[in-house]
């Protein structure tokens, strides 16, 4: 595991959450329970405090990082996409960041929102609850369904489900040379099914 401390701060992780072994905190990062934090992400507390609260997700190669004097919070539930930066902003409770989206310093996303895959959310974005949020710079499209809203959740109980399999099973091996014959297929835990269509 890659933690650092940085002039005396050390990160705090929950002992339920789970942080990849390629995952790099410094400093002043603080680690909700059921956190998921994926491979090759990098939450670097450096200058101000990091924040995940418990239930919430940062998924592989997201970047977290903060401003002097001021904490970028992932709220509880809050649901990171793979590759999204997050600087110096606050996410709202169960709300949405889109993969390879951007969300910079001073911003605010209002709780239950979603912010669709590659928007750059500009400084100083001040949202409210409920709001699909898409495009360079992202704009206010329209409220969030009740069936985007019940797959969104859905997928953040999904990785919450995959803090304790990776904890009992995720192992450093080395890979087999070709695929055994009836190759097992992984499933997933979570009966329920989406009504709605991803964004």
């Amino acid at each position: 595991m890659s933690f650092y401390s940085f002039e005396g701060l050390i990160p705090v992780v929950h002992p339920g959450a789970y942080v990849h072994p390629s995952a790099v905190l410094i400093g002043d990062v603080i680690v909700g329970d059921g956190v998921y934090i994926g491979p090759h992400a990098s939450l670097r507390g450096d200058y101000g405090r990091l924040i995940l609260e418990d239930g919430s997700n940062l998924q592989d190669s997201c970047i977290m990082h903060g401003y002097c004097d001021r904490d970028t919070i992932v709220h509880s539930c809050g649901h990171i996409g793979h590759g999204a930066i997050l600087h110096g902003c606050i996410i709202g409770r169960d709300a949405l960041v889109g993969m390879n989206s951007v969300i910079m310093d001073g911003a605010i996303i209002g709780e239950e929102s979603i912010v669709g895959a590659m928007s750059f959310v500009k400084a100083g974005f001040i949202g409210t609850r409920r709001q699909l949020l898409m495009g360079i710079p992202a704009k206010y499209v329209r409220d969030v369904s009740d069936d985007e809203l019940y797959w969104k959740r859905l997928n953040t109980l999904e990785y919450q489900d995959l803090v304790s399999r990776s904890q009992l099973s995720l192992r450093e091996v080395t890979p087999l040379e070709q695929m055994e014959p009836n190759r097992p297929r992984l499933k997933g835990t979570t009966e329920v099914k989406p009504k709605g269509e991803m964004i």
